[in-house]
């Protein structure tokens, strides 16, 4: 599973602001990745139907054991609810112990220019 291509769950209406995320996970070992691509199909299908979602998608290095991960929101606050509601809040305190390193970024964008490159988060993670 290299990469899980852009989804989009809700279409955001044309030239409006959206809260877009992204995310670097390094794990310590290779059962560590495994375990994180053993429970991603679970939160890939709760932002199929999560409210306020506007995109996703994930680009997996398992032998490096680098997940990085991208989405668009309606908001700050429908991430926040994502992410602690669902089969995202158990998974993320489930593999938090697997973790060496993890970073975070977020930043306004606006609709018409999603999806966000790879390269641009990648700027912003490294």
């Amino acid at each position: 599973m290299p990469t899980l291509p852009w989804t989009v769950p809700n279409q955001p209406p044309r030239a409006t602001e959206v809260h877009v995320f992204a995310s670097r996970f390094e794990t310590r070992t290779l059962w560590g990745a495994l375990r994180f691509l053993a429970r991603t199909p679970g939160v890939w299908r709760q932002i199929g139907s999560a409210p306020g979602a506007y995109g996703a998608s994930l680009k997996a290095e398992p032998f490096r054991r680098t997940f990085w991960t991208l989405s668009a929101w309606e908001s700050p606050e429908a991430l926040k609810t994502f992410a602690r509601s669902g089969t995202h809040a158990p998974t993320s305190r489930g593999l938090s112990a697997q973790m060496r390193d993890a970073k975070f970024a977020s930043w306004a964008a606006s609709s018409d220019e999603l999806p966000v490159s790879w390269a641009e988060v990648r700027r912003r993670l490294t």
